[in-house]
């Protein structure tokens, strides 16, 4: 099936919610023709594997590499993020809930407010 871009205007954070989208509709698809759907049979070790390469390839990355690398390894790791996401059930919505959720307290604070171990 093919896969549209998003539209210009869309270039901005909504990106993420085109991608996850895509992502969801290959949920099933053939394995043989999509690597999300490949990444979807090897079911959530392998899925869970990728975000960790893909996050260890952002800090090598920003290490050594320059802000080029940097943005072609992070659009590596939220694409994967994103089939991590839809495979456990987690919607993009609710990471964005978070995330608002927490501006206006300080790190810091937020940290403290967490359960011991967290």
């Amino acid at each position: 099936m093919p896969v549209t871009a998003p539209e210009p205007e869309a270039l901005d954070a909504r990106v993420l919610d085109h991608l996850n989208r895509v992502v969801e509709s290959r949920k099933g698809a053939d394995p043989d023709t999509s690597y999300t759907a490949k990444l979807f049979a090897k079911g959530p070790n392998k899925i869970a594997q990728k975000v960790g390469e893909e996050a260890t390839e952002v800090i090598i990355a920003a290490l050594a590499e320059g802000p080029d690398k940097v943005v072609s390894e992070s659009a590596d790791l939220l694409y994967h993020l994103s089939v991590l996401w839809a495979q456990t059930g987690v919607a993009p919505e609710q990471v964005w809930a978070e995330l608002a959720r927490r501006f206006g307290t300080s790190g810091l604070e937020e940290k403290a407010g967490r359960a011991p171990g967290a």
